[in-house]
């Protein structure tokens, strides 16, 4: 039987948002490869083998997944959320490159942390937005400022991934004096910790009451756009210009 690679978003957290084509792949599988933690939600089973890894070697993660698919094997690399989102569906085609021997290579959204942390929040998202990684591990941190100060300039509502780590606390809260400067005190800034787990936790605030330490590596932070609003407990923005 020829091999096959599936990249698939395994969703924020919780069993019941794991896609039934997702499903599918993991129970066809006979290898899983990904970051420790991701790799941890998979159930074993008889003749399944599981390859959890650091999360700093995504390229050698893909490569892996690749060599295995070409020796036969059914792999099914495995993220968070969705695998096209800061996740490993890029990293599997930068390391396929310059190779003759491409496998039958599937992509199998899922759903992002982004879009599941904006659902319990109410609608923050509901016009045009972008969403931006603050990891500074693979860009510099002076693009990282500049696309923050960009969006604000266009209004967007933003999503930001990796926030805040134990490595780097400090920028987040270059982030947060960036965004105020930018957008002023009183836009609203959720953050959604967590999302669909047991340790759920959502808060809004306006942006003058946000903290660094609001944030860590679990939490998804939306800001709202200029009109983003709350209506009863629920957040959103209204899909109508003023």
């Amino acid at each position: 039987m020829s091999g096959w690679i599936a990249v698939a978003g395994l969703g924020p957290g919780a069993d019941d948002l794991v896609t039934p084509e997702v499903r599918a792949a993991l129970a066809a599988a006979t290898d899983i490869v990904g970051y420790i933690p991701y790799v941890a939600r998979v159930a074993t089973r008889p003749g399944l083998v599981l390859h959890p890894s650091d999360n700093r070697v995504e390229l050698d993660r893909a490569r892996h997944a690749l060599e295995m698919a070409a020796a036969g094997r059914r792999v099914v690399v495995v993220s968070s959320g969705d695998p096209g989102v800061f996740a490993m569906a890029s990293a599997l085609f930068e390391a396929l490159e310059g190779r003759e021997d491409a496998p039958e290579i599937r992509i199998l959204p899922g759903i992002t942390a982004m879009l599941a942390a904006a659902a319990r929040l109410g609608a923050p998202l509901g016009h045009d937005f972008c969403a931006i990684n603050l990891s500074d591990n693979l860009k510099p941190w002076a693009l990282i400022e500049k696309r923050l100060r960009l969006a604000a300039e266009a209004d967007f509502a933003m999503a930001f991934y990796n926030p805040r780590s134990k490595s780097r606390p400090e920028g987040f809260s270059r982030v947060l004096e960036i965004l105020r400067e930018a957008c002023g005190p009183d836009r609203l800034i959720s953050f959604a910790r967590a999302v669909s787990t047991p340790d759920e936790d959502l808060r809004t605030v306006a942006l003058r009451a946000a903290t660094p330490e609001m944030a860590d590596m679990r939490t998804v932070v939306i800001l709202g756009n200029s009109a983003t609003r709350r209506v009863g407990p629920w957040v959103y923005t209204p899909r109508s210009v003023p």
